[in-house]
């Protein structure tokens, strides 16, 4: 845990949010077996009220009858979520992902839509996929796999909420979460760099917890780029951000010509 960061259950599965409200549908879990085996699912994390109407990782595809029903508890239909973020592409977090052949499909960097259309972006390069600009995107966080991504939601009534898949297990893994990392080192730093934005982090095996920093001069440390400056936002309650696309509320780029974002679905 970095200095001056203490954790704490949120002790509810859903944030309000203008104009997007997250809940989480499925609390995942990693239940160690005497065998050496383990029994797991991932968090399923649904974001909606706005133009885009996002689901985070599908869990297992032995979940497939129970995600309907927990969105048709929401009002929702498969055909009405417009994106599908699965950030990673282990069977827990994906194992549902052809039940929104509408959607545009997110898993890591491999971003897509329709019938085999498959679109660029810049998420290898450090930027992220716009969703909704200003209020929702999708991050690289490496780490547990190389492509690892997160989803950010901003403007909640808590604040900054990352949906952060395997980046974090649980609340307080820090015993567990290396055996199952690809990388280490880096997802050290996606740790880390998520840790100083976050208000809310859902983790992928357990229930989402709150994130609060002690600040001297209200000012968050930052990793250094390639080139060691040092970067830094101004992120909801002045702490720092996570990068922001180079988009403005109201011009969502096409998909097809850079990546970066996209319309809402018709």
């Amino acid at each position: 845990m970095p200095r001056g960061v203490r954790t704490s259950p949120l002790g509810a599965r859903e944030v309000a949010g203008a104009p997007y409200t997250l809940r989480v549908l499925q609390e995942g879990y990693c239940c160690p077996q005497p065998n050496g085996a383990f029994r797991a699912d991932g968090s399923v994390t649904l974001v909606w009220g706005g133009p885009v109407t996002a689901l985070v990782d599908t869990g297992g595809p032995w979940d497939r009858q129970r995600l309907v029903s927990l969105l048709a508890e929401r009002g929702l239909s498969p055909d009405d979520v417009t994106h599908v973020v699965c950030t990673h592409g282990h069977s827990d977090h994906v194992g549902n992902i052809n039940l929104f052949p509408a959607a545009t499909l997110l898993v890591g960097h491999d971003l897509s839509r329709g019938d085999g259309c498959y679109l660029p972006h810049d998420l290898a390069k450090g930027c992220p996929y716009v969703l909704h600009p200003g209020r929702l995107e999708v991050v690289a966080t490496p780490g547990h796999t190389i492509d690892h991504v997160s989803v950010v939601v901003r403007d909640t009534s808590l604040g900054t909420v990352v949906v952060a898949g395997d980046l974090f297990e649980r609340e307080e893994d820090e015993e567990e979460w290396r055996a199952s990392s690809e990388d280490p080192a880096r997802q050290e730093q996606s740790r880390r760099r998520v840790m100083a934005v976050a208000d809310v982090i859902v983790p992928g095996h357990g229930p989402p917890f709150r994130v609060f920093r002690e600040r001297g001069d209200g000012k968050v440390p930052w990793e250094e780029d390639d080139e060691g400056n040092a970067t830094a936002g101004g992120g909801p309650k002045g702490h720092g951000d996570i990068p922001r696309g180079d988009v403005t509320p109201g011009d969502v780029p096409e998909e097809e010509g850079n990546g970066t974002g996209n319309d809402p679905k018709p």
